[in-house]
């Protein structure tokens, strides 16, 4: 796995690719340097970033409040800040992936 998971100041921000329009919402792996999300929503009026959020959430453990899109809002190539968590963590949350 290549995703380069930066650590900032009070948390770390993952890079993510978003799938729309999916059967089904989760975690899918892998995909370009990035952690795959699938969502079932269209991307229109920002409800494929809510379900991206609600998808980390759940498999972060964090409250939604917690993550925030701080690039690619109109992309499905995104970067995301994630507030008290670490690198640490998410790796060994990604590993369970494979």
């Amino acid at each position: 796995m290549m995703i380069k998971i930066r650590e900032m100041e009070g948390g770390i921000v993952i890079p993510v690719k978003v799938q729309p329009n999916s059967s089904k919402n989760g975690i899918m792996g892998e995909y370009a340097n990035r952690i795959k999300i699938a969502v079932t929503v269209p991307p229109e009026k920002g409800k494929a970033n809510k379900a991206v959020i609600k998808v980390l959430a759940e498999w972060l453990d964090v409250k939604s409040p917690d993550i925030q899109i701080i690039s690619g809002e109109k992309s499905k190539d995104k970067e995301v800040f994630v507030r008290n968590i670490t690198k640490k963590d998410v790796f060994k949350l990604a590993l369970q992936i494979y």
